[in-house]
């Protein structure tokens, strides 16, 4: 009989491993499909039913007579698998994108992660009948391995998210599990008994060198014009070049698009929130949440506007300056939660911008009825508060709801749709204030005609006229009023993020959008 801490190593290992592929997943499958609720209800899901499988496929091949050779395959098997997964993502997800949004997250999970983790959930039980030797230290066995096994996985998650995704990347970090466990099952085939054991073993331990010298070789490379690719605790950030302008993507999404020389952006959106500053005689001070390539702080430090600009991602930060032209000596950026600085901040701000709502994740805390009460408390008298929406058509219930609730905390709000047709996907801007000029802007408004020869003026100009034009007062009629309880922003958020994707893919190639 070897060591009891053999056994106990085998089941940290496993169920490490289980934490770490079920936090990988999202960065697997995000950038394709965004990281939403859904993404991360499906994650859960299928670890959750594939660990189920294992348990009872484990527990019944273990009473057949339980040896280390076979659990060596388990652990090996679910190396080998995990291993393979960067070069198998590609081809699954080109294979399932005909399925429609919903259904391909939850079919991409079961086939990328059900089989090593079915695999991995064998271990468990596999293992209680290799070390229990009478019927009256089963529990105490079972108990024992378990907590291991779980306290591996907190470790394992801690370490994931904190500092080996960022740190070592995704496809790397696969490999590099795939590359344990496979060595893991070395260790336990030559626990065991039998002719074969040092063969097999040679063979794992060949596999194992062949994916460390393959990995850093042959691994998905990105686009050639991919400037910048990194990954953060928070997200997958690319810097795209394309010849008519830069891209910034978040986990697959478009966040900022701007000129490759002066950094003006080509982002509807943006040359729309510019006409805040017109409610205000002279430049003030301006709270940004949600920084994004800076695009929006730009424009408003270029015009002598104080701006502090708040974002909970340190890369995203980063990325603006290095490669967006963001200048942090002017704009104080502040690297924290939007509702947690407005919480903490005793500032007052004549504008606030919040631009942190992309199609995949609402963060549904920054729309909430209690959130833009807080918002209120740190404006200025005079002050607005624009809002910068993605919507599938001007009406979309996101809209209507998010106005609704504006409305319990500000007099008046109005709605500037950028798409067209209005049944479109598309920003809206939504603006709300107390102030009884709402009217304002129209003062400021230009003509698009009047700058035809300035390509770049007269899209700004013609983002800012249609706009404007088109504004409405967005309807009561059924909107939900979205509270910390009560917010079911996260089940439109999954049709525009659909959509969104789908425009997306049709534009992007593979390689540029990161699978």
């Amino acid at each position: 009989m070897p060591p009891v801490w053999t056994l106990y190593f085998i089941i940290s290992i496993s169920g490490a491993c289980v934490l770490s592929i079920e936090i990988l997943g999202t960065r697997v499958l995000g950038p394709y499909y965004g990281v939403s609720l859904f993404l991360w209800s499906a994650l859960i899901t299928v670890t959750l039913a594939a660990l189920s499988v294992g348990y009872l496929v484990g527990g019944r091949w273990a009473d057949r007579g339980a040896r280390f050779r076979n659990l060596a395959f388990m652990i090996g098997g679910a190396g080998v698998w995990i291993a393979l997964v960067p070069w198998m993502k590609r081809p699954i997800l080109d294979l399932l994108t005909p399925t429609g949004m919903r259904t391909a997250v939850l079919a991409a999970s079961a086939v990328l992660f059900a089989p090593p983790l079915t695999l991995l959930g064998m271990v468990s039980p596999y293992a209680i009948r290799l070390k229990a030797r009478r019927l009256e230290e089963v529990g105490r066995t079972a108990g024992d391995l378990y907590a291991f096994s779980t306290l591996a996985s907190v470790v394992s998650a801690i370490a994931t998210g904190f500092w080996l995704i960022p740190n070592v990347g995704v496809f790397r970090l696969l490999i590099g599990i795939g590359c344990v466990l496979m060595g893991t099952a070395v260790f336990a085939l030559f626990l065991g008994r039998g002719a074969t054991k040092l063969g097999l073993g040679i063979l794992l331990l060949v596999a194992i060198s062949s994916l460390t010298a393959l990995a850093p070789a042959s691994y998905p490379r990105p686009a050639q014009h991919v400037r910048f690719e990194g990954q953060s605790p928070y997200a997958q950030i690319r810097v795209l070049d394309r010849t008519e302008a830069r891209y910034l993507l978040i986990d697959g999404g478009t966040h900022s698009i701007s000129d490759h020389d002066d950094f003006e952006s080509w982002h509807p959106y943006v040359a729309v929130v510019d006409l805040m500053k017109a409610y205000f005689e002279a430049p003030g001070r301006m709270l940004l949440v949600g920084l994004g390539g800076g695009s929006v702080a730009l424009n408003y430090e270029r015009a002598g506007w104080e701006v502090d600009a708040v974002e909970i991602d340190p890369l995203v930060a980063e990325v603006a300056r290095d490669w967006f032209g963001m200048d942090q000596a002017r704009t104080r950026v502040h690297l924290a939660d939007g509702r947690a600085f407005l919480n903490s901040t005793e500032d007052r701000y004549d504008l606030m911008i919040f631009d942190a709502f992309g199609s995949s994740s609402i963060p549904f805390h920054l729309i909430t009825r209690e959130v833009f009460a807080l918002a209120k408390s740190r404006l200025a008298n005079g002050g607005v508060l624009a809002i910068n929406l993605e919507s599938i058509g001007w009406t979309h219930p996101l809209v209507l709801a998010v106005a609704e609730t504006l409305r319990q905390s500000f007099g008046h709000v109005i709605a500037l749709p950028i798409a067209e047709p209005p049944t479109e996907l598309g920003n809206v801007i939504l603006v709300a204030s107390d102030r009884e000029d709402m009217e304002k802007p129209e003062d400021t408004l230009e003509h698009p005609q009047d700058y035809l020869q300035d390509e770049a003026l007269h899209f700004r100009v013609l983002a800012r006229f249609h706009a404007w034009n088109n504004r409405f007062d967005p309807p009561h009629d059924a909107a939900v009023i979205l509270t910390d309880d009560l917010n079911p922003s996260d089940l439109w958020a999954e049709e525009i993020n659909r959509v969104a994707r789908e425009d997306l893919l049709d534009y992007l190639t593979p390689a540029e959008y990161g699978w």
